[in-house]
């Protein structure tokens, strides 16, 4: 009897994997291949990428002190050594307004540039600083926001000497961080259990419960100000742009799939890439109505992280093992006049 059971199992188990492969089959592919692999010569673990006010002109930062610089968009990266106290430091944000750019990271490293990146200071940082630093945005000529791993949120003016706070209350470690244009922040739980908000005059950040069960994995914001979230099981969601409280029905881009969606960017208003487990890429060209699969990709075996959009024609794709993907615009071009 028990044989017979575990046969039975074994042909139920049998049949969900060929059910979750048919729906995953459902998904369209993609009739172009936008994204070329770029080797950048490492294997360390890459966590941001900034552009100086020339779009040929750029850093990569990620752990063990990493930092690489383009000179051609892009196309070829090559290492550059800075002098840290721990060069094993983990430099995990970079962020430029034109010649002047910024480098943070853990355990207490800011580094600050005003020529492009020909020279770093190293500045030193408080010890009684809550948390380590993580994100950092340029906002003009002497001018840039730091924010730490607790939520603690500072500008400085002055090239930072000194640092003004502008939310020291502590939020919690964090899965997640992302920043508006209009410096809003959105923050992720490190357990994904909640999520927090915080915009300029505020006191605090203000806490949300999460949606659903589903444990969140990341939240962001659109140009327009609207809300996207990622949650476990292939979640998506969008804040309602009349309503910015509430939230419109979830959608699952690939059905039955076991890899997890991990960040959400849109190239234009209607355009929006997904990135996820294992080479998973996902496009939408209708704000996020319908979904294509970039199948090509999926051949890439990394984790696909972070995706940013400098503009609708320059993006990159950070993943695993020092996988970088860079976004070629004249790739659905060249594709239509192939197939004609």
């Amino acid at each position: 009897m028990r044989s017979i059971v575990k046969k039975w199992q074994g042909i139920f188990a049998a049949l969900i994997v060929v059910l979750a492969c048919i729906g995953c089959s459902k998904v369209p592919s993609t009739t172009f291949n936008p994204w070329e692999v770029i080797n950048v010569a490492t294997e360390e673990k890459l966590f941001d990428i900034a552009f100086t006010g020339d779009p040929q002109h750029g850093y990569i930062v990620g752990g063990n002190a990493t930092l690489l610089e383009t000179n051609d968009g892009g196309e070829t990266w090559h290492p550059l050594e800075l002098a840290v106290d721990d060069p094993k430091s983990r430099f995990d944000s970079v962020s430029f307004a034109g010649k002047e750019g910024w480098i943070v990271g853990e355990p207490s490293v800011l580094l600050h540039t005003t020529d492009e990146g020909k020279s770093w200071s190293n500045l030193p940082l408080s010890a009684k600083l809550p948390g380590s630093p993580i994100m950092v945005t340029a906002l003009g000529e002497n001018e840039a926001e730091m924010v730490t791993d607790v939520g603690a949120i500072y500008k400085t003016t002055d090239g930072g000497l000194n640092w003004k706070a502008q939310v020291e209350a502590a939020v919690g470690v964090m899965r997640n961080l992302e920043r508006s244009p209009d410096g809003k922040y959105i923050a992720v739980s490190a357990k994904g259990s909640f999520y927090s908000f915080w915009k300029p005059g505020m006191e605090a950040w203000e806490p949300h419960n999460r949606n659903s069960s589903r444990r969140l994995e990341n939240m962001g914001f659109a140009d327009n100000g609207q809300l996207w979230l990622l949650a476990r099981g292939g979640q998506v969601q969008f804040s309602d742009p009349e309503s910015p409280e509430e939230w419109l029905d979830v959608e699952y881009p690939e059905l039955a799939t076991s890899w997890g969606l991990l960040d959400l960017a849109y190239r234009t208003p209607e355009e929006i890439w997904i990135g996820g487990g294992s080479g998973n890429l996902l496009r939408s060209s209708d704000g996020g109505q319908t979904w294509e699969k970039d199948r090509d990709v999926e051949e890439v075996a990394a984790n696909l992280y972070k995706i940013v959009f400098f503009s609708p024609d320059q993006g990159f794709i950070i993943g695993d093992h020092g996988v970088l993907l860079k976004y070629n615009p004249n790739a659905e071009v060249t594709s239509q006049s192939e197939a004609a």
